[in-house]
């Protein structure tokens, strides 16, 4: 329990503690703007959806994902979606800005310094693509995220080789 003197201070104290959290609850606002994909996706991973049913569509893409190892996360028939998202291992990644931690490309002693096999970063790589409405889209990124489990690097990789390799895959019947 608080003694008298101290409750005292306390309670002379506590309008300017209250006015301090609100102003700074203030502080806390919106981005007048939405993110955007950097880069933008390349115009190759949009094509018009054609004759083909979009549920036919969805599992010719299904299928070429697979073949090129990516594990499919989640579809949804009504909304014409497929995602999918695959990972790799990135062995000598280490952290390009502390050059004292530089690891080696087998863990050990290496081309990059001293390390350890448990530090290497991993990529994951995400795609989704959606057929509907007349229109196929394809969006894809990439991610590293270091051995602690930090975000390193995120970058949207809706290229045009990757979009034309997905389209003919499935165009062949979701064979690369």
């Amino acid at each position: 329990m608080l003694r008298p003197q101290v409750w005292k201070k306390v309670r002379a104290r506590a309008p300017v503690i209250g006015l301090a959290a609100l102003l700074l609850a203030g502080c806390q606002t919106v981005p007048s703007t939405l993110p955007v994909a950097e880069p933008r996706p390349a115009a190759a991973c949009s094509w018009p959806l054609g004759e083909q049913a979009p549920r036919a569509l969805l599992g010719d893409a299904v299928a070429a994902l697979e073949a090129e190892g990516f594990l499919i996360r989640h579809t949804d028939l009504a909304l014409g979606l497929v995602s999918a998202e695959r990972t790799r291992i990135l062995p000598g990644y280490g952290d390009r800005y502390d050059r004292w931690d530089r690891r080696g490309v087998f863990g050990g002693i290496g081309i990059g310094g001293v390390g350890s096999l448990t530090r290497d970063a991993t990529q994951l790589e995400r795609v989704s693509l959606l057929a509907g409405e007349g229109e196929v889209r394809v969006s894809r990124d990439i991610q590293v995220i270091d051995w602690r489990g930090e975000l390193v690097e995120a970058r949207s990789a809706s290229t045009t080789e990757f979009c034309r390799g997905l389209r003919d895959a499935i165009e062949a019947g979701g064979r690369p």
